[in-house]
């Protein structure tokens, strides 16, 4: 396959600009056109008896971080990218779990008796797994607030019409493979390949409205962008 491929990101900003410019330097075209956008949300912040804090995304941390001063406690997070985010936000104890948030719950179960309180997951308002639930099987106290939602953005016409002349599209979240999907049930794209997070952002492609209307979908071993990235050269089963 090589390089030089025309690849669609679908993921929201700020995080679609980090991702065209990795592509830009392994030679290939990103194409730039969220499905997806990101609105910060504006609940009270309650800090009271809350040891740690857990973030599921980057998106998460940054929002959080506008709503909070708080950089003292103990933050996990689901993966290097959201670690490097609450590092950059002025978290100085941060973990990572390197995994998506079954991992994250492991982990922070893992450390249970270490937490000086309560755990505040600083969420979606449309989550992707159930941490809380998670963590509460584990004996963890802990609870939620949606510092953010995502907001699904429907591409021009001109750019549903390009399509064809597309070689990948990178999904980065189920819920972005869930807007894809009823993109190609209306408008299939048989040359397009996706290339998906994890199983999970990759579910969607399956369903009746995605099924048979691409070229193909693959999903990442493990849920980082470096995973991601690498499915790119692989040749399709």
């Amino acid at each position: 396959m090589g390089a030089g491929r025309s690849i669609w990101i679908t993921r929201a900003q700020p995080g679609a600009d980090a991702t065209a410019a990795r592509l830009r330097e392994m030679g290939h075209k990103p194409i730039l056109s969220p499905l997806l956008s990101v609105r910060n949300l504006a609940p009270a912040i309650n800090l009271d008896g809350v040891g740690a804090l857990a973030f599921s995304s980057a998106n998460g941390v940054r929002a959080f971080a506008s709503l909070s001063s708080e950089r003292s406690l103990r933050a996990f997070a689901v993966g290097a990218a959201t670690a490097e985010a609450a590092k950059a936000a002025g978290f100085t104890r941060v973990l990572s779990a390197d995994g998506d948030v079954e991992a994250l719950a492991a982990a922070i179960a893992a450390r249970g008796r270490e937490l000086d309180g309560s755990l505040l997951h600083a969420a979606s308002a449309q989550p992707a797994g159930d941490l809380v639930g998670a963590l509460a099987l584990a004996g963890v106290s802990a609870r939620a607030v949606a510092v953010y939602e995502t907001v699904v953005e429907k591409p021009d016409k001109a750019f549903l019409d390009g399509l064809g002349e597309i070689d990948l599209a990178l999904v980065h979240s189920p819920r972005a493979g869930k807007a894809l999907a009823q993109i190609l049930g209306r408008q299939a794209a048989p040359r397009l390949r996706a290339l998906c997070i994890s199983r999970a952002a990759a579910a969607p492609l399956k369903a009746p409205q995605g099924k048979g209307k691409l070229g193909g979908f693959a999903f990442a071993p493990f849920p980082i962008e470096t995973a991601l990235l690498n499915l790119i050269d692989r040749q399709p089963d």
